[in-house]
């Protein structure tokens, strides 16, 4: 099932104006999608806007608390702004997307394997500001999902034996897929890979498409760095190959 800013824009406005939200403001029953024993599920804003145009398609496992707070802060000031129900899924897509320490470490490690160089930009800090019509970002689940209150990191339960979480993977992602078409697909991490391996199986996309390899980036995966530069060179093969 799929919830949108429609459904959720009086609660959203119910809030008060903050830059960021404490778990006890927004992990609650008002945001609250779905549950099973010790995983929770809360909405979110910042998964709904979709860049059909992208060429680099980023794919998470979930959004953590540090994005879901940003996005329903962005949200909150832009229904304050009166602004239109389209443009406040915009601004919290751009605030949103792997917002802090993430993006950092997305940015370097894809400069790391020349993704800049073949998209002609500078660095790919720039995807996420002013070349941002050429990426797209979503997570494998739309909404936040929490496991004992902390974010969900794919494994404990393992996502693709999890039949509560799969249900909302394959519905979110099928949908962007097929208003993205031909891009490159860039997995964060074995957890998204794993599922991304599925779709090919089932030839809902192309085993080329997927830039195999690219680390997970959050600070707390330490072996980031090495198993990047182990599968660099492969990287920038696949990555000079699909992007002509």
């Amino acid at each position: 099932m799929k919830y949108t800013l429609n459904e959720y824009i009086s609660k959203i406005k119910s809030l008060p104006i903050k830059n960021k939200y404490t778990k006890e403001e927004i992990l609650t029953q008002d945001f609250l999608i779905d549950k099973d024993n010790r995983l929770e599920i809360y909405y979110a804003p910042h998964n709904e806007y979709i860049n059909s145009k992208a060429k680099i398609f980023i794919i998470g496992i979930t959004p953590g608390f540090q994005q879901m707070s940003t996005a329903m802060a962005t949200a909150r000031e832009g229904i304050e702004n009166g602004k239109s129900i389209e443009d406040i899924k915009y601004d919290c897509k751009v605030a949103g997307r792997f917002s802090g320490i993430l993006r950092k470490n997305i940015i370097s490690m894809l400069d790391e394997i020349n993704l800049n160089k073949s998209l002609n930009i500078n660095s790919c800090d720039e995807l996420f500001k002013e070349k941002d019509y050429l990426l797209h970002t979503t997570s494998l689940i739309p909404y936040p999902v929490f496991f004992k209150g902390n974010n969900y990191t794919g494994h404990s339960p393992k996502l693709m034996k999890s039949e509560f979480l799969m249900k909302y993977v394959y519905e979110n992602l099928i949908e962007n897929i097929e208003k993205l078409g031909d891009v490159l697909i860039i997995p964060l991490g074995k957890a998204v890979e794993e599922v991304l391996d599925d779709l090919v199986n089932k030839n809902i996309i192309e085993k080329d498409q997927i830039l195999r390899g690219f680390p997970h980036p959050s600070g707390a995966n330490a072996h980031r760095l090495t198993q990047l530069r182990d599968n660099k060179e492969n990287m920038i093969k696949i990555i000079e190959s699909y992007i002509k």
